[in-house]
């Protein structure tokens, strides 16, 4: 009796189970987090907010993040985990209640000129599987409609090992889908020889012109100069025909340069596989201007542009080949899979439905699966990437999401938003790093850090609802229902941009005429035609017109933990030889990648030991503790402070330090005032790269274009991770520049930003082949005014009008 009496009592009360209903930090001192503690409700949407470089990521992603992935990781035999990255446990003293993370970030695509948006999304291998079932004529299996298989075929003897041994004359074939011509590539490339080299000098007078290739480097040109096939000392072109064709495609070939075996290869080959095999976007901006000038790329006549095989191209299914699917728009591509009804395979085209309505639900309909996965913004490529969790069976989940807004009209946002609760409803933890006020409104739960940012931020402003941020006094809560005012007069313009018959990409035979001397926005829906219209049609346009285009791109600025501020932007340089001139020394001894650096650490501060499959450990540098540069170094002294003194100045510091006195810099202090500028005062010249945040790298990448000289600006999304207080800056920033003499045009959906504008040019009305026109241009004024587009009709609401 009394037995069944207690498990009743037992079973009325809560399950164990249901206690872990919160994921639990404490004590978190990741990056400049300072001991924070927080309790973050599981099976909910979380936001986390606060000013750019407070500390979010240090938080959400090198801390909740990392942790989960790290202890999945450890659920591995050792032998797997040799293969798996190698993740430290997170500066904190306790985390609880976590659960499977699965990260959605930001990182751009891997830029690989072979990688579609087919490929990365699996949709191509599904659209293989279905064309060597169904399509006619029939070719072989889905790898015939590959475009990175090439066909191979080979005959020959073989040995059979049965009984007694016996050669067998045998032939093997594979069909593939690449197109020979370009090898699956869709253009072919035409090498200027004039910029590779000054055919009057010879190679040993230095006669390469390509970057990095200088006259001591063992592994290009003294392979040339000393492998005993050319005459280094005679004029290129004076070379005999024989010369030439060796200089310039001869095979691969082994030669011997001061004993050592090195491979000799024909320029132009070791040129495309240098250069050429790469994703342009992806290479540095001297090599990039170098392939520019050197190489022509037209499509590839062949296969034009498809990459394909022509077998692959013949084959179809009720008149379309697979390349026709792969350029279709994925809408239309949706609408011709949902016509077709197979049932031997009807599983694989169920799949593929849902595949291709999910681009169409997250928005990117408007792309196609041929379309190279390193031309999608950051936005795009975030959105690419949540396609495949849409679908998802997974439940109690934890999925982080950087700024999903980023790239994305308010038009769009709101499809966002409905995407993040789904997945909230389905029982799973949804934390996102956010700055839209528009998404933070949907937030279940509001985590705000600050106050400011980097040693200024790293703790827990406010915790709790939307609500409650609104009526809290943090910089989120105070800046939360900000709406910039529409201009009461706007600039007048100068002169016009007259851009006629654009036709890049989605543009329907544009014709506008972009105004100089003001702020221009261009606005409208992801996947209109803006990116098309600004980098397509109008850098030649404004070089000729207005001495000089600076364009800054999306791209992510890319370094090293040995790059900090001071190396990205050039600072450093104007620094050492102030240190150098003041102490009589050589300026690479003022480098801790150079001959100053600390030898036991080799000038990165800290040593580090390979565990093999548990996560190496970072020590601080005992002989150096940490400043990279070697004590006799630090002797040196500029203004009284050395060197590793200089570097852990804020840059605040750094420009009253350079402005005046003994250590007065005026090149170094001109740098630094650009950093001031774009908001980066708190920032230490020493800091590592690879700690900052998107919103740090987006303004320190605008800094180092403001040095460039031109007269029209070309910015593409300035404000993307910035937080609202920080827009306010970048707008003062954009005035400064007009106020100059510059014309400003911008790529923006950012409404405060199209409301300081002096003029607008609105493209649209919808996304791919719905948009590519001009549905307005005018004031920001008269677009709301009129509220005829999208765009107006936010703007409208945006500022209350």
């Amino acid at each position: 009796m009394s037995m069944a009496t207690g498990t009743n009592a037992q079973s009325s009360g809560p399950h164990a189970a249901d206690s872990h209903d919160l994921i639990r930090v404490h004590g978190a001192r990741e990056n400049n987090l300072k001991d924070v503690s927080i309790e973050l409700p599981k099976r909910r949407l979380t936001v986390f907010t606060g000013v750019s470089g407070s500390g979010k990521s240090s938080l959400v992603f090198h801390t909740i993040a990392a942790e989960s992935q790290r202890l999945i990781n450890e659920t591995y035999s050792a032998f797997v985990q040799g293969f798996l990255p190698t993740l430290a446990r997170p500066e904190v003293d306790v985390l609880d209640g976590l659960t499977t993370a699965i990260i959605v970030d930001q990182q751009r695509m891997g830029a690989d000129s072979r990688s579609t948006v087919g490929t990365v999304t699996d949709a191509n291998a599904m659209l293989r599987i279905l064309f060597s079932r169904l399509g006619t004529p029939h070719i072989g299996p889905p790898g015939a409609y590959a475009f990175n298989v090439p066909s191979v075929r080979a005959s020959g003897a073989i040995t059979v090992e049965r009984g007694a041994k016996k050669a067998v004359k045998a032939t093997f074939s594979r069909t593939g889908g690449m197109c020979p011509r370009c090898e699956g590539r869709g253009t072919v490339s035409d090498i200027d020889l004039s910029q590779l080299y000054d055919d009057s000098k010879s190679i040993a007078e230095g006669a390469f012109t390509i970057p990095g290739w200088k006259s001591d480097s063992f592994w290009t040109v003294r392979v040339y100069a000393e492998s005993g096939l050319l005459d280094p000392d005679k004029p290129i072109r004076k070379f005999t025909k024989k010369e030439m064709q060796d200089f310039l495609y001869r095979e691969p070939t082994k030669v011997k340069v001061e004993g050592v075996n090195l491979t000799y290869e024909g320029l132009i080959p070791k040129i495309q596989k240098s250069f050429l095999s790469k994703d342009k976007e992806a290479l540095q901006p001297h090599i990039r201007a170098f392939v520019e000038r050197a190489v022509t790329f037209t499509t590839c006549p062949e296969c034009d542009g498809t990459r394909l095989s022509e077998g692959a191209r013949s084959s179809k299914i009720k008149g379309i080949s697979i390349a026709d699917a792969c350029a279709m728009q994925i809408s239309d591509l949706a609408a011709w899979v949902g016509g077709l009804d197979e049932p031997s395979v009807a599983p694989l085209l169920a799949s593929l439905r849902h595949t291709l309505d999910s681009f169409v639900e997250i928005g990117l309909g408007y792309l196609s699966l041929d379309r190279p996965s390193g031309t999608l913004s950051g936005g795009e490529a975030q959105r690419v990437k949540m396609i495949r969790h849409l679908g998802s069976s997974l439940t109690d989940t934890t999925y982080v999401f950087d700024e999903p807004t980023t790239g994305l009209h308010p038009h769009d946002i709101q499809r966002m938003n409905d995407l993040l609760l789904r997945l909230r409803d389905k029982g799973n933890t949804v934390l996102v790093v956010e700055h839209k006020p528009e998404t933070i409104a949907i937030a279940d739960h509001v985590v705000d850090l600050g106050p400011g940012a980097g040693a200024a931020g790293g703790t827990v402003c406010f915790e709790g609802t939307v609500e409650g941020l609104r009526a809290g006094g943090t910089v989120t809560g105070r800046h939360f229902d900000d709406r910039a005012a529409l201009k009461e007069s706007v600039r007048k313009p100068t002169g016009a941009l007259e851009i006629r018959g654009a036709t890049t990409h989605n543009l329907r035979d544009v014709d506008v005429d972009i105004p100089l001397g003001v702020l221009t926005v261009v606005t409208g829906v992801a996947g209109s035609g803006k990116s098309s219209l600004v980098h397509g049609s109008l850098p030649g346009q404004a070089g000729a017109a207005d001495g000089g285009v600076v364009a800054v791109g999306q791209g992510p600025i890319r370094g090293s933990r040995r790059s900090n501020p001071a190396t990205y932007t050039g600072l450093l340089d104007p620094i050492r030889k102030a240190f150098a001139k003041a102490n009589g020394v050589k300026p690479a001894l003022f480098s801790a990648n150079s001959e100053g650096a600390c030898p036991t650490c080799n000038g990165v501060g800290v040593l580090y030991t390979d565990l093999a499959m548990m996560a190496g450990v970072a020590t601080p540098c005992e002989d150096c503790e940490g400043k990279r540069f070697q004590a006799s170094v630090l002797d040196h002294h500029l203004g009284g402070r050395d060197i590793s003194e200089v570097l852990a100045m804020s840059v605040t510091e750094a420009e009253e330090f350079f402005g005046s006195g003994e250590a007065r810099t005026p090149a170094a202090h001109r740098i630094l005032g650009r950093l001031a500028d774009v908001g980066l005062g708190y920032l230490s010249l020493g800091q590592p790269l690879t700690t900052l945040s998107g919103g740090e790298r987006q303004r320190l990448k605008l800094a180092t274009h403001m040095a460039e000289k031109g007269g029209v600006y070309l910015l593409d999304e300035p404000t993307a991770g910035l937080h609202l207080a920080d827009v306010e800056q970048m707008l003062g920033l954009l005035d400064r520049l007009v106020d100059s003499g510059k014309s400003v045009i911008v790529v923006e959906h950012h409404q405060a930003v199209m409301a300081h504008a002096d003029w607008i040019i609105d493209l649209g009305p919808g996304a791919g082949h719905d948009g590519g026109q001009v549905v307005f241009e005018g004031t920001p004024a008269d677009l709301v005014a009129d509220r005829s587009t999208l765009t107006g009709r936010h703007l409208a609401a945006y500022v209350g009008a």
